[in-house]
């Protein structure tokens, strides 16, 4: 049994502020989108929180248009947030109860090749249980499964499971299975934690697979809080607590007698990170990367350039999985590696940047069969 994790990083449509070729700028867009949805939730728009919406408002091109922004859109449904005038931007709203609406981020296609690339690394790493990350939608990825992978001549995956999380720019994660590895079971942790503090940034779902002997696997896929924007002291605290609710959750599935568990996905953090040492140093889980059996290619990173500081991405394995494993490694052909893209071997018909399927590398363990 082949399990593989996998940051696709979007399907068919990505957020314009999420483009790795203007990401200063968009990482800029989605500090200021994030904050001024914030304040629009606010019961009562004070004065100083007035003044804060209209500068948002202003940095984000939204100034003379609803639509008028590079990055995003000001959506007001039904009562109105602001008026325009000559005088310039106002908000006449009183409070959320005033009016419904929001921000939402603009989107873009993704390019037509990535999408190609991307289902010939599903094809090539072949694996029978694959957990994706930064998913469009499930429709998306059914149809994605359903469609690219025939155009690279594979075999579409029998079933396909998301579960929308909490992330509003639509980036989820999901997992794909191949006939006779059935999905049995799915628990979303969506809503851990309060109304106003949600635990995870996307979700932590348990996707239980019985295996064609009769078995069973869980499967708890993540993508933990990044570094890409926002207070790095903020994004490290909210990483740490996401991956102690993670120790949390395997270490209540081992007492429940659960022995065969994984946790996979891009941690957006490092091994000797303090935010990830109640996952990675307070349960019994196994890096994939740490056994004997595991190839390496002499780059020790998942992200970009597959250095030490980009191994994001993991594969973690309770003892009994761990001791089955036959054969791991990293499969890197769908990224662009380094400037000229020469670090390492990729697919001949990625010529750009752009072209790459994903910045990620695939991870896969293969399993003795359960």
């Amino acid at each position: 049994m082949r399990i593989a994790s996998y940051n696709v990083e979007s399907l068919f449509d990505r957020a314009k502020a999420m483009n790795p070729h203007d990401w200063d700028a968009g990482r800029k867009a989605l500090e200021q989108y994030t904050r001024v949805n914030q304040l629009l939730g606010e019961q009562d728009y004070t004065a100083p929180i007035k003044d804060e919406i209209v500068k948002l408002l202003k940095d984000l091109g939204l100034e003379k248009k609803d639509d008028g922004g590079t990055y995003a859109r000001l959506r007001q449904n039904r009562g109105r947030l602001v008026k325009r005038s000559a005088a310039g931007l106002e908000v006449i709203a009183r409070g959320r109860d005033d009016w419904i609406g929001w921000v939402e981020l603009e989107k873009e296609p993704v390019n037509e090749l990535a999408t190609r690339h991307t289902a010939m690394v599903m094809r090539d790493v072949d694996a029978q249980v694959m957990a994706v990350v930064e998913a469009d939608n499930r429709v998306a990825l059914r149809d994605f499964s359903k469609i690219l992978l025939h155009k690279v001549k594979a075999p579409e995956f029998d079933h396909v499971m998301l579960i929308d999380g909490n992330d509003d720019r639509g980036i989820d994660v999901g997992l794909l299975t191949r006939k006779g590895y059935d999905i049995v079971g799915v628990r979303s942790h969506v809503d851990d934690g309060t109304p106003k503090s949600r635990i995870f940034s996307r979700d932590c779902p348990e996707y239980t697979v019985k295996t064609p002997a009769g078995n069973t696997l869980v499967l708890l896929v993540n993508h933990l809080k990044s570094k890409g924007y926002g207070k790095q002291e903020d994004n490290d605290a909210r990483r740490e607590k996401q991956a102690a609710e993670v120790a949390k959750i395997y270490r209540r599935l081992r007492k429940q007698g659960q022995r065969n568990v994984a946790v996979v996905g891009d941690f957006n953090d490092t091994p000797t990170s303090a935010p990830l040492k109640p996952l990675l140093e307070g349960t019994n889980l196994r890096d994939v990367s740490e056994h004997p059996a595991f190839v390496s290619d002499g780059r020790p990173g998942t992200y970009d350039t597959g250095t030490q500081r980009n191994k994001i991405d993991y594969i973690l394995l309770s003892p009994e999985l761990f001791e089955k494993v036959k054969h791991a490694t990293v499969f890197r052909k769908g990224v662009w590696g380094g400037k000229n893209g020469t670090l390492f071997p990729h697919y001949d018909t990625i010529t750009k940047p752009v072209e790459a399927a994903s910045d990620h590398a695939a991870i896969y363990a293969d399993i003795a069969a359960l």
